[in-house]
């Protein structure tokens, strides 16, 4: 998806910015999506340490995903620490040891069985 996608006449976008990414994702394997944007002028400058990039990763259940949480921030900075959200999975998010962002999620709806 691009920029140019959400324009509207409340949301403009310039045109300079209208072909940049807003969301890519990358399936990987069965439930993880590596996810990737640009950041437009217009949400201000970043650096290095915030480049929007994050690596997703899908947990099989809520205990995986506080073991994967808890051993893939440690020395980092939790930025959304992993809970249940309003959307309905448990989720959270953080910058490991080596500035590089994380999301973590279980997604019960994933796993329901089907009868």
């Amino acid at each position: 998806m691009r920029f140019k996608d959400l324009a509207n006449p409340g949301f403009p976008i310039p045109e300079k910015e209208a072909n940049k990414i807003m969301h890519i994702a990358l399936p990987i394997g069965k439930n993880n999506v590596l996810i990737g944007n640009d950041v437009p002028d217009f949400l201000g400058r970043v650096n290095e340490q915030e480049n929007r990039s994050k690596i997703s990763i899908t947990a099989e259940s809520k205990a995986e995903a506080d073991q994967l949480f808890t051993g893939l921030s440690a020395g980092g900075e939790i930025e959304m620490p992993i809970e249940d959200s309003p959307w309905g999975s448990y989720f959270g998010g953080f910058r490991d040891k080596y500035g590089i962002e994380w999301i973590v999620e279980y997604d019960p709806t994933l796993h329901a069985k089907v009868e």
